[in-house]
C-alpha cells in the first residue's frame, strides 16, 4: 500500500486512508469484486480512484446524475487526472473522438449513465477499451428494496459481457442487509467481499424539535448558526417560498429542484458552494455527489421519506469532522400526513388492474395485441379522467415500468428549448424584413448563452413580455423559425410517451407480476412505518436507533441526540431533587429518599452514585446519606 499511499498524497494531500478504504483498495487490487457500504462522506470515490490510478487502462463509472458525474470529472481534472463524462447532447462524431482519447489519450475515467449503457454503439466501443475496473456509484439504485430504485441500473450487468475479465466494486452510502444482497445478485457478482463502515458519526447531534411554529425556530437556528447550511422541504414550490421568507428575514439562500433548468441548479449549486448563498433550501433533489465538507446544520422542515433518506441527506453536515446538527422539525400535523401519504400512495392489486385495462382502452388496444410505436400521454388527463390520486397513479405506473410492462418517457414537466441551426449570418439575413422576428431573435440571442452550440431552455411567457407580443403570437414566430430551419424549437409539453412492452392481456400481466408488486408495496411500507418510529420514539438514543436499523447492535448512547440531552436534563433534575431533600433534613437513607422523589426508584439509585462520585454528598455507616458542606 506504500505506492497507493503515494498516489493519495500526490493527487489528494491526504496523509492517510480513512477505514476501511485501505482495505478496499486492497481487495480492488487484487481483482476481486467488492461492494462497500459507506456512510455519506465516508470517502467512496477514493475507493475505486486510487487503485485505476495504480493499474493500466481505464475505470469506467457508472453514475446515475449528470451533475454528478461533471463534478467528478471536474474534481479529477482539477488534480491532473484525466476524466471524460459521457453527457447526453454529443454527438456521435465527438463521441469518436472521446474514445480514441480514451484509447490513445492516456485518460484514466469514463462516466456514464445506466441509460446511456445501453446504446449498442457506446457498448461496441467499450468493447475496444482496456478496463481495469467497473465502479458502480450510488449502487442501491440497483435494488427495488432500496430507496431510489432505478430500473435502469438493473442492466448494468450488460459491462460483464462486454468486459468478462474485469471486477466489479459497487458502492452505495446507505442500505440495508436486503438491499447489499440484491445488488450482488443483480450484478452476478463471485467471490464477493463486502465492506461496512459504522454508521456512527462521534461528531454529528442527531435532533428532533417539535415545534407549531417552525418558521420562527428555523430563524432562530440561523441567528445561531452562520456556517453553510442545507434545508431540506418536501415541495419545489416551498423550496422557493422558505428561500425568499430567508432571504427577507436577512440570511443568504439559495433553492434547488429538479424541476430547474441545468443552468439554474449550476448557478444555486456554485452560489451556495462559493458561500455568496450559504443557505441552500432543496428538495431531495439536491443529494447525491454533494460533496462540502464544511456544512454546519442539515434541517429536515418536513418528514423525509425513509431512514435511508433522512440519513443520508443528514450526513452531508460535518464531513470535516468538526461538530455538526442534524435538526428535523416537526409538529403535530406532520405524522399524520405522513400516516396518511403512506396509506393511500399505493395501490392496491386490482385497482393496478384497473389502471393497466383502462391504459389500453384509451388507445384501444385489443386483447391479445401489441403496438410497438409510442402513445402521447398525459399523466393529469389520466388522473381527472379516472379519478385516480395523482401519488397512487404514479407508484401505479412505476411498478408496471420496474416489471418491464410499459415504458414511460419524462418527457412533461420539461422546459421548451432552442437550437440554432442556421448560421449568424442566416439568421441575420432571415430576420431582416421582419422587425417582430428580429426583435425575438436578438432577444434570444442577448438573453441566452450556448444556442448555437446545445438546446437552451426558454421561457415562451418571458420571451413575449421582452418583445411586447403575446405568448400565441411569440410561439407562433418560433415554430415558423423552425418551419424554416433557422432553429430546432422543441414547446414544453406535458405529455410523456408510453411504449407497452407486452402483448394486452389485462388481469393476467398484472397476475404475472403481482408477487413482486406485493412485496415492493409491502417493503415500502416497513420503510415508512420505520421512519414514524424513529420520530416518534423519544425514549432511544437517536444514534442507537440509526445504528439498529443498520444491523449495528450494541451501539452505545452519542449523548448528543435530542433523546440523549432530555434524560441528561432529566437527570440532573433529580441531582437537584435529592440534594435539596439532603439540606433540609441532615440523613436519609435511599429507601427514605426514593420515597420522597416521583421518580423510578432505579432512576434515583443511580443518581445517588452520581452525587456520591462527585463527592456532593457522602454516606455514614448506618447506610445514610447526607450533604457535604
Amino acid at each position: 500500500m506504500n505506492t497507493a499511499t503515494h498516489i493519495l498524497k500526490k493527487y489528494w494531500n491526504h496523509d492517510a486512508f480513512r477505514e476501511p478504504q485501505q482495505e478496499i483498495i486492497e481487495a480492488v487490487l487484487a481483482k476481486n469484486n467488492v461492494i462497500a457500504l459507506l456512510p455519506t462522506g465516508g470517502g467512496k470515490s477514493i475507493c475505486f480512484q486510487v487503485p485505476t490510478l495504480l493499474q493500466e487502462g481505464v475505470c469506467i463509472v457508472v453514475s446515475p446524475l449528470i451533475a454528478l458525474m461533471q463534478d467528478q470529472v471536474r474534481n479529477l481534472t482539477n488534480r491532473g487526472i484525466k476524466a471524460i463524462a459521457l453527457t447526453s447532447g454529443i454527438s456521435q462524431d465527438d463521441m469518436i473522438a472521446l474514445f480514441d482519447n480514451l484509447r490513445f489519450g492516456n485518460y484514466k475515467f469514463l462516466y456514464l449513465s445506466p441509460e446511456r449503457l445501453q446504446s449498442t454503439f457506446i457498448q461496441e466501443k467499450i468493447k475496444q477499451l482496456k478496463v481495469s475496473l467497473i465502479a458502480i456509484d450510488e449502487a442501491h439504485c440497483i435494488s427495488e428494496w432500496g430507496h431510489d430504485f432505478r430500473p435502469s441500473y438493473r442492466n448494468i450487468n450488460i459491462l460483464k459481457e462486454l468486459q468478462p475479465n474485469t471486477n466489479f466494486i459497487a458502492l452505495t452510502a446507505s442500505a440495508t442487509k436486503e438491499v447489499l444482497e440484491d445488488i450482488s445478485a443483480s450484478l452476478e457478482l463471485n467471490n464477493v467481499q463486502v465492506f461496512k463502515k459504522s454508521f456512527y458519526r462521534d461528531n454529528l447531534a442527531y435532533q428532533l424539535f417539535f415545534t407549531e411554529d417552525k418558521l420562527h425556530r428555523l430563524l432562530q437556528i440561523f441567528s445561531k448558526t452562520k456556517a453553510p447550511a442545507i434545508v431540506y422541504v418536501a415541495s419545489r414550490n416551498k423550496t422557493k417560498e422558505i428561500s425568499k421568507f430567508l432571504t427577507v428575514n436577512g440570511f443568504s439562500a439559495s433553492y434547488y429542484h429538479g424541476g430547474l433548468t441545468s443552468n439554474e441548479k449550476q448557478e444555486a449549486f456554485e452560489n451556495w458552494m462559493s458561500e455568496r448563498t450559504p443557505i441552500m433550501v432543496a428538495t431531495n433533489a439536491f443529494g447525491m455527489g454533494i460533496d462540502k465538507d464544511n456544512v454546519k446544520v442539515v434541517v429536515h422542515l418536513d418528514l423525509p421519506n425513509s431512514v435511508e433518506n433522512y440519513i443520508q441527506e443528514a450526513g452531508r453536515a460535518g464531513r470535516n469532522g468538526k461538530k455538526s446538527y442534524a435538526v428535523l422539525l416537526q409538529n403535530s400535523n406532520d405524522t399524520l400526513v405522513f400516516k396518511e401519504k403512506a396509506a393511500t400512495s399505493f395501490p392496491s392489486i386490482s385497482e393496478m388492474k384497473e389502471v393497466y385495462k383502462n391504459l389500453h382502452q384509451q388507445y384501444q388496444i385489443a386483447n391479445g395485441e401489441l403496438i410497438s410505436t409510442p402513445f402521447e400521454f398525459n399523466l393529469l388527463k389520466f388522473s381527472n379522467k379516472h379519478n385516480y390520486p395523482i401519488n397512487k397513479l404514479n407508484n401505479t405506473l412505476r411498478m408496471l415500468i420496474n416489471n418491464g410492462v410499459i415504458e414511460l418517457s419524462n418527457n412533461y414537466k420539461k422546459k421548451s428549448t432552442v437550437l440554432f441551426l442556421a448560421t449568424s449570418n442566416q439568421v441575420i439575413h432571415y430576420a431582416k424584413n421582419n422587425t417582430l422576428t428580429q426583435l425575438l431573435v436578438n432577444t434570444l440571442l442577448r438573453s441566452y448563452g450556448g444556442l448555437f452550440e446545445q438546446e437552451t431552455p426558454i421561457n415562451e411567457y418571458w420571451l413575449a413580455k421582452k418583445i411586447a407580443s403575446t405568448v400565441p403570437k411569440t410561439i407562433q414566430l418560433l415554430t415558423q423559425l423552425h418551419i424554416d430551419e433557422i432553429i430546432d424549437y422543441k414547446k414544453a409539453s406535458n405529455t410523456s410517451e408510453l411504449y407497452f412492452l407486452v402483448p394486452r392481456e389485462d388481469a393476467i400481466a398484472i397476475n404475472r407480476i403481482s408477487k413482486n408488486c406485493t412485496r415492493y408495496i409491502q417493503q415500502k411500507k416497513k420503510k415508512s412505518e420505520a421512519l414514524i418510529r424513529f420520530v416518534e420514539n423519544t425514549d432511544t438514543c437517536r444514534n442507537v436507533q440509526v445504528l439498529y436499523y443498520f444491523n449495528e447492535q450494541n451501539a452505545a448512547e452519542c449523548g448528543v441526540c435530542d433523546v440523549c440531552l432530555s434524560k441528561k436534563k432529566k437527570t440532573e433534575n433529580i441531582s437537584t431533587h435529592i440534594t435539596d431533600l439532603l439540606s433540609s433534613k441532615t440523613y436519609y437513607t435511599s429507601k427514605e429518599i426514593c420515597s420522597h422523589i416521583s421518580f423510578a426508584d432505579e432512576v434515583v439509585l443511580v443518581n445517588l452514585q452520581h452525587l456520591l462520585a462527585e463527592d456532593i454528598i457522602a454516606i455514614n455507616q448506618h447506610n445514610q446519606y447526607y450533604l457535604k458542606k
